[in-house]
């Protein structure tokens, strides 16, 4: 039973591709290029607010327009962070499983059970 779930453990581990403790890289640049991307869609409707002082009809409806665009572009990117957070694995917490799976058969059942479960 222990060899099976040690054989699963490093399966998923694997698909991750850092066995090594390191978190996927790709990952990581998809989520940084999601915060900057948010970052500047919060910038621009910051902007485009403070540009409707004093505007026309025709500005108006226009800022109406880009305001509804810039709101899903916030929500599109506010739910790929989070998907993206959640399916990372924290480097330390990475790091801790390996460490047990390198050791595993001087490890206690206890914490065996506790990586199992992560």
């Amino acid at each position: 039973m222990e060899q099976l779930v040690y054989d699963s453990m490093v399966e998923k581990l694997r698909e991750f591709n850092n066995f090594s403790g390191h978190r996927n890289t790709s990952s990581i640049l998809k989520l940084t290029a999601a915060k900057v991307e948010l970052a500047q869609v919060e910038a621009d409707i910051e902007k485009l607010v403070d540009s409707l002082l004093g505007a026309n009809t025709a500005l108006l409806s226009f800022a109406h327009q880009k305001a509804d665009e810039l709101e899903a572009r916030k929500q599109t990117l506010t739910k790929q962070i989070a998907d993206l957070t959640d399916a990372s694995i924290p480097a330390a917490k990475m790091t801790a499983i390996t460490g047990y799976l390198d050791d595993w058969d001087n490890t206690g059942f206890d914490d065996k059970r506790q990586v199992a479960t992560v």
